[in-house]
């Protein structure tokens, strides 16, 4: 070794703190304390090298302190590990040490988290094909609930109850099962989006082609699109608590909010390729062509909906014009203006299309979407606990505006139970 140096590190003493002694290079292992070896040796200097989990004490002489000439390590360098430099447990290097560990933790719980929502997410999924291979003769009963949209139930932040893609696939399952011998649509929606509501209903078309009977049993409230999509069907039954009807059409609220933004000194500025690019901007004011744009919209989806229950209910246009002014019905107010067959519940609509169709053998299966998704579920709760807390006047009608910014074309009842 020639006259070459190493640290070597004592035993722990009382407090559990080790040292780095620094002297002459030996074959053979440092003698105890206390004893005499058979080579001289260097003089020495200890520098403490602290336990991990164990207290910050100082070094023999008592001087030397975490940080700072125990830094230095001595001649070649650093003998001190990163973790006595940087204070130890118990300092600045420590706190960020003992910070890191918490922070995996939560990481890791995250991550499975997200791991198993996905995958109950995906085997929901994958059990809807057992609709599809049911070998026995049947009815379904699809429930329809909540408000009909194109957005996926299964988002982290979504609310709704409906599932629209899972609603069009089971239709499918219906048309293509030949031991399918009828179908009920459970209905419980104030309605929605126009071209989501229309998917339904040319799919429920679709259905009757097959030559099955359909039935429309409406739940606590079948309004706007929950009528347009059982208008077809050869018979509709409603609770007698059920709030159906509201024919008619709805570009949702439009807010003029210049007037504010001036009183606070704000001014905004919209570049747009025409005069009617941005019509709807909370923050302009509309012009009476674009009030026109608009209602050009809704009355041509107006027209579509009235043809429809036209249609389906075997009455003339003008007739269903009188009562579709967008007004909720009562389930006898319905009865009384024919826009139901008859008030029942949801078993007497079972009964009633076993006894009309000979279908008394048949099995009946209710398909109803659930979102069984943890993650889902969790962060549902913890956007519930944040909608508490006060808020002021600007926040709040900034929420609002927000909650209104897209201008779709509905079929929805404003009005929910």
């Amino acid at each position: 070794m020639n006259g070459s140096k190493k640290p070597v590190i004592s035993a722990p003493d009382s407090n559990g703190v080790r040292y780095y002694q620094m002297g002459q290079q030996v074959s053979e292992p440092a003698p105890p304390s206390g004893e005499t070896g058979s080579q001289p040796q260097e003089e020495e200097t200890a520098l403490p090298v602290f336990e991990e989990g164990g207290e910050l004490d100082q070094a023999a002489d008592g001087n030397i302190k975490p940080g700072e000439e125990a830094g230095s390590g001595g001649a070649g360098g650093s003998g001190i590990p990163p973790e006595a430099c940087s204070g130890g447990p118990g300092g600045p290097g420590g706190r960020k040490k003992s910070l890191k560990k918490p922070l995996i933790i939560f990481g890791c719980i995250l991550l499975a988290m997200v791991l198993l929502g996905v995958s109950c997410s995906r085997m929901e999924r994958n059990s809807d094909s057992q609709y599809a291979k049911i070998s026995d003769d049947h009815i379904s009963v699809l429930h329809i609930n909540g408000t009909i949209s194109g957005e996926s139930s299964d988002s982290l932040y979504s609310e709704n109850t409906y599932n629209h893609q899972w609603v069009l696939n089971r239709l499918d399952d219906a048309i293509g099962n030949p031991n399918n011998k009828g179908l009920i649509l459970y209905v419980n929606t104030p309605g929605g989006g126009v071209y989501e509501t229309d998917e339904i209903y040319l799919k429920v078309k679709e259905y009757q082609q097959t030559g099955r009977p359909v039935y429309s049993a409406m739940g606590s409230m079948a309004a706007s699109g929950g009528y347009y999509l059982s208008a077809p069907a050869d018979k509709i039954i409603a609770n007698r608590n059920c709030w159906t009807g509201s024919i008619g059409v709805t570009i949702g609220t439009l807010f003029d909010v210049s007037e504010f933004l001036q009183k606070y000194g704000i001014k905004t500025v919209t570049i747009t390729s025409g005069k009617n690019k941005a019509m709807g901007s909370s923050v302009d004011p509309m012009t009476k062509e674009q009030k026109e744009i608009f209602q050009s919209l809704v009355d041509e989806a107006y027209e579509q909906f009235v043809g429809i229950v036209a249609e389906g209910r075997h009455m003339d246009v003008s007739q269903v014009k009188k009562l579709a002014d967008g007004r909720i019905y009562t389930a006898k107010q319905a009865l009384s203006n024919g826009l139901i067959d008859q008030i029942g519940t949801l078993d007497e609509a079972v009964s009633d299309i076993k006894n009309q169709y000979g279908l008394e053998e048949c099995e009946v299966y209710n398909m109803k979407y659930e979102n069984t998704s943890l993650l889902g579920g969790l962060l549902g709760q913890i956007k519930e606990l944040n909608k508490g807390g006060s808020k002021g006047d600007v926040a709040a009608l900034l929420e609002l505006m927000s909650d209104q910014g897209e201008v779709p074309i509905s079929y929805m009842s404003e009005l929910r139970k």
